[in-house]
């Protein structure tokens, strides 16, 4: 597998090169993230040749921000050791709880002990720039343990905090347990509640919450996270990435062995979607929109000369009486009600035939 990614970054180096761009001259990377998968298993030999592939390829940007995500069970001081000899300089724990019935639920691996002292022992070792990520809406009686788990998380001070809501996937383990009546399914109503609490109770120490599902304190965003959002080109490497460069939306086999295979043959195996003006206008607006910094319309305007303000007057004036978003010197910003419904207000804002 590691061959084969290292291979792909090869065929791939051109995949954010912009026209424009001096072609004698490497892209520039701000931002690299090892994610999906389990990338904290790979060994130092692994590492070494991917960064290694990364910068034959491309060139490292001063300060870029390069991310690993690991689990708490794979934390040690001795991977630690290992990691602080790259530039790896940011680390993302996938905690999900801290409390011992909600990781059996989940299936982690790891205890509720490994949690929090993976947190620390990553702290110790120097890596100040650390996230965690929480999962909200699990089945229980109430919501002392989803209270606790945030107060934890605050006490542990790290800088930034990703949280999601526990979804349940056709095809996956949980799938087969609710089609049997083993679990329930999420009750929106307290999934509603506990993301109501993430906001107060993160808003009340500091974070910001930048985008839906992600927490910083000032200026500590995710660059990477923040330039997804915001509609910057990224590159995507390996089974199942997705890449965008503006142009074009495209994304890998998730089937390894045919990934593998097809790389072997010098063919990244991916689809291709390129992105009518249409596409790009909603693709604006549906990542933009759920960001602190809200949707610049007259950005929209000057790229593809569609007034959105125009276009949407009365529903943009029916949430804005709903409280659901505002709009202030053509930003639409969505509220902390709004951004409940953010799918559904972004694709109601779509560009349609």
């Amino acid at each position: 597998m590691v061959e084969a990614i290292c291979r792909e970054v090869s065929l791939q180096q051109a995949y954010l090169r912009m026209p424009e761009d001096d072609h004698r001259k490497k892209v520039s990377l701000q931002t690299v993230y090892f994610g999906g998968g389990t990338p904290s298993l790979l060994g130092e030999k692994d590492l070494d040749r991917i960064f290694d592939c990364i910068a034959r390829h491309f060139q490292l940007g001063p300060g870029a921000e390069i991310t690993l995500e690991a689990n708490p069970d794979d934390i040690t001081a001795d991977q630690l050791r290992i990691w602080r000899q790259f530039p790896i300089n940011r680390l993302s724990i996938g905690i999900q709880s801290f409390d011992p019935a909600h990781l059996r639920y989940l299936h982690r691996a790891h205890t509720a002990d490994q949690a929090e002292d993976s947190v620390r022992l990553a702290q110790r070792a120097g890596f100040d720039n650390l996230s965690v990520d929480l999962i909200y809406a699990i089945p229980a009686a109430d919501h002392a343990i989803w209270q606790a788990d945030l107060e934890k998380a605050v006490g542990l001070e790290v800088p930034h905090l990703s949280s999601y809501c526990l979804t349940i996937e056709p095809r996956t383990v949980f799938g087969k347990w609710l089609s049997t009546g083993k679990i329930k399914a999420v009750d929106e109503e307290f999934a509603v509640r506990q993301f109501e609490m993430l906001v107060a109770q993160l808003g009340g120490h500091g974070y910001e919450q930048y985008e839906i599902a992600n927490f910083a304190r000032p200026g500590r965003y995710a660059r990477h996270n923040r330039s997804y959002w915001q509609g910057q080109p990224y590159l995507g490497v390996g089974p199942s990435a997705h890449s965008f460069n503006g142009i074009s939306r495209q994304y890998n086999v998730a089937n390894n062995a045919r990934y593998c295979q097809s790389i072997a043959e010098d063919r990244v195996p991916c689809t291709v979607e390129i992105l009518s003006e249409q596409d790009r206008v909603n693709e604006y607006v549906m990542t933009n929109l759920r960001t602190q910094w809200g949707c610049d319309t007259r950005e929209i305007q000057r790229l593809h000369g569609v007034d959105v303000l125009a276009l949407h007057r009365e529903y943009l004036e029916n949430c804005r009486v709903r409280e659901l978003l505002t709009v202030e010197e053509s930003t639409i910003r969505l509220t902390v009600k709004g951004r409940l419904l953010a799918d559904q207000i972004a694709s109601d804002l779509f560009l349609v035939d």
